[in-house]
């Protein structure tokens, strides 16, 4: 099965395919279980039929726009494709495609209507991951507004990132957070780092970024190690780290944190998942999210 599928009622089918042959697509005829069969391995959707059925049979697959299929919906006359799901997430881009088959993109998303960019559109456009997804609300709020900075930072390189600054960066799996004593050295950090990615049997080159609490970037030693390994370092204000939902207990009730290690990781990894609870190595602390 390709990442595309057209899906479409009987009657239908010489639209579907013509479609399908245009996006090199796979096509599906329409039955009651079918987006429930296609939804968790197909990355995009274009259903040619009302968009009332698709709207009731979708509804219960939703769960979240970073992870569901696009889906367009295509009219039976090939006059308008419609992005219902993940207008920002590839169902705008794909609705727009289908104008060389002289199909009207219908496009409802605020900053594509108004010809504003979105914090979407610019991490497609230079191949980048989002890291904080939370923040793209009130970023493409802004962009409504008026014009919003672009910054483009080079490393090694160290970024205090507040609740409304979208991060973007080169593509990569995994996100190490990282707590340490007062006074820590690089060295320290640097053999913490690569025994904790040794513990998890993951590669340090498929590590995007380190994070930490904003509270440690006067740390000298954690800002040489992660500069030594070419890295990014960011550091996370309060009320982000507190807002993730940590797996383990931890001492940082001192300084007005749920914890350190893991909230970092966790609050700029892709999926939320950690793949190694914190784990202390001497006077570091590590945690592994992806």
């Amino acid at each position: 099965m390709t990442n595309t599928v057209v899906v479409a009622l009987p009657r239908f089918i010489p639209q579907a395919e013509r479609i399908a042959t245009f996006l090199r697509a796979d096509v599906r005829e329409y039955a009651p279980e079918i987006f429930a069969e296609i939804f968790p391995t197909t990355r995009q959707i274009v259903a040619v039929m009302s968009m009332g059925i698709v709207m009731r049979k979708i509804a219960p697959l939703l769960i979240d726009k970073w992870t569901d299929p696009a889906v367009v919906v295509v009219s039976p006359d090939l006059a308008y494709a419609i992005p219902l799901v993940g207008g920002h997430h590839g169902a705008n881009a794909l609705a727009q495609e289908l104008a060389a088959l002289d199909i009207l993109p219908v496009i409802t998303t605020a900053t594509e209507t108004y010809g504003r960019p979105s914090v979407e559109s610019i991490a497609a456009q230079h191949q980048c991951d989002i890291m904080n997804r939370d923040s793209t609300r009130q970023v493409n709020a802004a962009f409504l507004d008026g014009d919003v900075p672009v910054y483009t930072i080079n490393g090694p390189s160290v970024v205090i990132a507040g609740q409304a600054v979208s991060v973007l960066m080169d593509a990569g799996k995994y996100v190490i957070g990282i707590g340490c004593r007062k006074d820590v050295t690089g060295a320290e950090v640097i053999t913490a780092i690569q025994s904790a990615c040794a513990d998890a049997d993951i590669d340090i080159a498929d590590v995007q970024c380190y994070a930490t609490t904003i509270q440690k970037q006067n740390e000298q030693g954690l800002r040489d190690a992660i500069a030594a390994l070419s890295a990014r370092l960011i550091f996370l204000r309060d009320d982000i780290m507190n807002a993730q939902a940590i797996m383990t207990p931890s001492k940082a009730g001192k300084i007005g944190l749920l914890g350190v290690a893991e909230p970092a990781a966790l609050a700029l990894a892709k999926e939320k998942k950690l793949v190694m609870t914190k784990k202390v190595y001497g006077r570091v602390t590590v945690a592994i999210a992806r």
